[in-house]
């Protein structure tokens, strides 16, 4: 797809939203889960510099990203251990 017609249809939706309005319940559901990812992501990069030092690295992916955003910081534990005992 060209990148005009995305961009042209996001505008568009976002405007829809704004006019017509969104219900609540299942964007704060979205929103919540967004931030839980984004907050995964973060500690899985930190992770990955710190760890890089002792020779632990953990990938990045959406798996590992939803498991250390819910499960905080015992996720990255989990995840570290099952990366020794597998790898």
């Amino acid at each position: 797809m060209d990148s005009t017609v995305i961009i042209t249809s996001m505008v568009v939706l976002i405007a829809l939203l704004l006019i017509v309005g969104a219900p609540i319940k299942p964007m704060r559901f979205l929103a919540q889960g967004t931030v839980k990812l984004v907050i995964g992501v973060l500690f899985l990069f930190f992770f990955n510099v710190f760890g890089a030092t002792i020779g632990l690295h953990l990938p990045i992916n959406i798996y590992t990203a939803v498991i250390a955003g819910l499960l905080g910081l015992p996720g990255i534990a989990s995840l570290t251990a099952l990366h020794i005992f597998v790898f």
